[in-house]
């Protein structure tokens, strides 16, 4: 009895919870609540900003590896340039994926990093120019973003004119009668100019050129004495420093998509040199006489280092930027203005006090400049120089006498390359080839600007 009341407990308990199992099972299930409408539209956002985020981090990935790949070809061909050098500012770059990675200041650092690698590889915008074109333009207009520059320059120059001088008449129309003289007159000249620049504001550039010249003239002259074959040379030297030179640049307007870059330069020439007047014509040998047994012609005693008055000059210069070129051009007026001197001959025996007039001058040019890559550039251009005839005054004369021949007209064709040596420093050349007797024969130009 006692064992048969827990079997019928167990059995009771077993078929009420069957019982309300299989109630549960009958019964429908509790439907959930309604979602909230706040939630849903925090799920939406929060979709949105996903979706956001995952197509910018998708564009910024493509941008980097664009970047990636720019800054590696860049960096190709600097090492190129560099005799295949390590580039320190660059080996380190990590790849854009790792930059990705990295959160938003490595990404942020990588992007502006390679951006400035793209900007040294894309054309120059309006405004901006090359380095190697930025030397030539120095040259030939002027440069305002620089803030002191010191350059050296040494010239030579070599000039050769003959002259045919007849002192007779022609007979039967076929037949001269007289002297026949061929004068030839050869100069050396070299010349050391030491020149500063220095950008006082954007606009104005103060420079000064101070040269100092060495000559070496010889004098040849054919028939001397009478004799038709006779040659006779003569040759001194001199040397001292020349005419100093101030001038200022002031920028008019500044280039854009319609005109030129266009400076304005006033200039002023001090006659610091040796004047031309007044130098004595002797023949050697002879103490100072002018006229000698062996039939030798007279030549300078010394030679000229400068003009000998002051000068004002007025110019205007324009440059227009075609990338990778530069076309420029410029137009100027020189004045000379009159000065007394104690001496205006050539007689060593005779002291004519006087005035000299060297009249005006005007000049122009124009030229373009091509740059065949950051460091190197070319230029090609023409330039001339005419000169009105001077004249002379003897003190108490009533009027002015022209010097006959003192007119001039040089015209020169010039090419020059600059290479940038280093960040301060740029190696100019320039040969100047003359088109007219009045222009040296040839030129040749060496400058080192050193920029600060």
């Amino acid at each position: 009895m006692r064992k048969t009341l827990p079997a019928i407990a167990v059995a009771c308990a077993l078929t009420a919870s069957l019982g309300a199992r299989a109630q549960a099972a009958q019964d429908p299930p509790t439907p959930a609540p309604p979602p909230d409408a706040a939630d849903q539209a925090d799920v939406q956002k929060l979709a949105s900003e996903l979706q956001t985020l995952k197509a910018s981090y998708a564009q910024e990935v493509r941008r980097l590896r664009e970047l990636d790949m720019q800054v590696q070809a860049l960096q190709a061909r600097l090492a190129g340039k560099a005799g295949g050098a390590p580039l320190p500012a660059m080996a380190g770059a990590p790849p854009p994926e790792a930059a990705a990675a990295s959160g938003a200041t490595t990404v942020a650092a990588a992007s502006e990093g390679a951006a400035q690698a793209s900007a040294a590889t894309r054309p120059p915008e309006d405004g901006e120019q090359r380095r190697s074109l930025q030397d030539a333009l120095q040259q030939e207009h002027a440069l305002f973003s620089r803030k002191l520059t010191i350059e050296n320059g040494i010239n030579y120059a070599w000039y050769d004119r003959r002259q045919l001088t007849l002192n007779g008449f022609l007979a039967l129309d076929a037949i001269f009668l007289g002297n026949i003289a061929l004068q030839d007159v050869k100069s050396h000249t070299g010349t050391y100019t030491l020149t500063a620049r220095y950008g006082v504001t954007p606009r104005l550039v103060l420079n000064v050129d101070v040269p100092y010249l060495a000559r070496h003239t010889s004098y040849i002259q054919g028939g001397a004495g009478g004799a038709a074959a006779t040659l006779q040379e003569e040759s001194n030297s001199g040397s001292g420093l020349g005419d100093i030179a101030l001038s200022a640049n002031y920028k008019l307007f500044a280039e854009n998509g319609r005109r030129p870059d266009t400076v304005l330069t006033f200039g002023l020439t001090a006659p610091t040199g040796r004047e031309p007047y007044g130098i004595d014509w002797v023949v050697p040998g002879t103490n100072g006489q002018t006229s000698a047994d062996d039939g030798r012609f007279a030549v300078p005693d010394k030679q000229p280092t400068g003009n000998g008055v002051w000068q004002a000059s007025l110019g205007v210069s324009a440059v227009k930027t075609m990338d990778p070129a530069i076309i420029f051009a410029n137009l100027g007026y020189i004045h000379s203005f009159a000065h007394s001197f104690g001496d205006i001959d050539t007689d060593p025996q005779t002291r004519t006090p006087g005035r000299v007039d060297l009249r005006d001058s005007y000049y122009f040019g124009a030229g373009v400049a091509l740059a065949f890559n950051e460091r190197t550039s070319l230029s090609l251009s023409f330039s001339d120089k005419f000169s009105q005839k001077a004249q002379l005054r003897a003190q108490g004369a009533p009027g002015w006498t022209r010097v006959i021949g003192s007119d001039a007209n040089a015209a020169t064709f010039n090419m020059g390359f600059t290479y940038a040596m280093s960040q301060h420093t740029t190696l100019v050349t320039m040969l100047g080839i003359g088109l007219t007797p009045d222009a040296a024969n040839y030129s040749l130009t060496f400058k080192i600007p050193y920029i600060f």
